[in-house]
């Protein structure tokens, strides 16, 4: 796992091999992230990075979710279109080969498995949960813990 001065260093060079323009902002590794690669901030132009994808997918991954948030960084400072819509972002994002979607992280296992008593089919569940209170959604049977 690198560090943030790492990741620091390697989106200054990435920013001028790819962008030929300087990054001349902040780059960390941001644990709350949960569901997506990056963010981009529009106010002080920091961008925060998903440690746990680096994690599980390593550098190839954590190149492209830099270059797409460095699209955002360059465009917007250039006031161009930054959205993901834009077609400016579009066409950057192609050039220089960023991700356009982060990869899925891997998941959790169920904790918990209900099963219907007339159909037999598993409802997996990360909690637990009052199975008095549900039905089955196919046969409105009764549902059970396994």
């Amino acid at each position: 796992m690198i560090d943030n001065q790492t990741l620091q260093r390697l989106t200054e060079q990435w920013s001028l091999a790819l962008f030929h323009r300087p990054f001349t902002h902040q780059i960390m590794f941001n644990a709350r992230l949960q569901t997506t690669g990056g963010r981009y901030h529009l106010n002080d132009h920091h961008i925060d990075i998903n440690p746990h994808l680096v994690a599980e997918y390593g550098m190839d991954v954590l190149q492209g979710i830099v270059v797409h948030e460095l699209c955002h960084y360059h465009l917007h400072l250039q006031g161009l279109g930054h959205q993901h819509r834009d077609a400016d972002f579009k066409r950057l994002l192609v050039q220089t080969g960023g991700l356009r979607y982060a990869p899925p992280r891997q998941q959790r296992v169920a904790k918990y498995v209900y099963q219907c008593q007339k159909c037999h089919r598993q409802y997996p569940k990360q909690r637990r949960i009052q199975a008095w209170r549900y039905r089955c959604r196919f046969c409105r049977g009764k549902i059970k813990l396994i």
